[in-house]
């Protein structure tokens, strides 16, 4: 494959690895969140933005670490057949099945991209008695939809690359893994 596709392969696993790294943090700040909130509901206190908030930080936890999902290959898969193909078949199927997904978060993401920039026009407020701004968890959204478009990307162009018959090298860096076909290439896609 040309250096450029490997160079953007290679960017874009950077990208997702950082971004889902990030991700897991978000974690100890939801568990921090929901124990401040047990404790003030315990002590007589309860605090009227804990609950909203911990379903932003989750949701920005899944969001987010959806793309470094597929890069590790932790997306679920059906694969009565699938198990049994060559990695070569396995790539064929998915360079097909991901472009399904594609056309799906890219819906996803103009729809996105509006209600978003709708939301900063208005400055809609989520309804209820804390009434947070509705503009930065929607952002974040887009990032996610964005960082799982760009993954799918680069899982293409390395199942595009064994297909042809020239894999790609194996991604460097810590702990990320090869998103070849039998990988990630279509978890949960094919």
């Amino acid at each position: 494959m040309p250096g450029w596709v490997v160079a953007y392969v290679r960017a874009v696993e950077r990208l997702n690895y950082g971004f889902g790294r990030l991700a897991m943090y978000l974690v100890f700040l939801l568990m921090a969140v929901l124990l401040w909130g047990a404790l003030a509901r315990a002590g007589g206190a309860p605090q009227i933005w804990t609950d909203e908030m911990a379903q932003f930080l989750l949701m920005g936890y899944f969001m987010i670490g959806g793309a470094y999902a597929l890069q590790m290959g932790s997306a679920v898969r059906m694969d009565v057949f699938y198990s049994r193909w060559s990695d070569r078949t396995k790539a064929a199927v998915d360079l097909v099945t991901i472009l399904a997904l594609v056309f799906y978060l890219a819906v996803l993401l103009w729809g996105g991209i509006e209600s978003t920039l709708y939301s900063v026009e208005v400055g809609e407020r989520r309804r209820g008695l804390w009434r947070p701004y509705m503009w930065p968890v929607k952002a974040v959204m887009v990032l996610g939809i964005l960082l799982m478009l760009l993954q799918l990307t680069a899982i293409f162009l390395r199942d595009l690359a064994k297909v042809l018959g020239r894999d790609m090298p194996p991604p460097r860096g810590r702990g990320v893994v090869d998103n070849s076909a039998g990988g990630a290439a279509g978890g949960g896609v094919g």
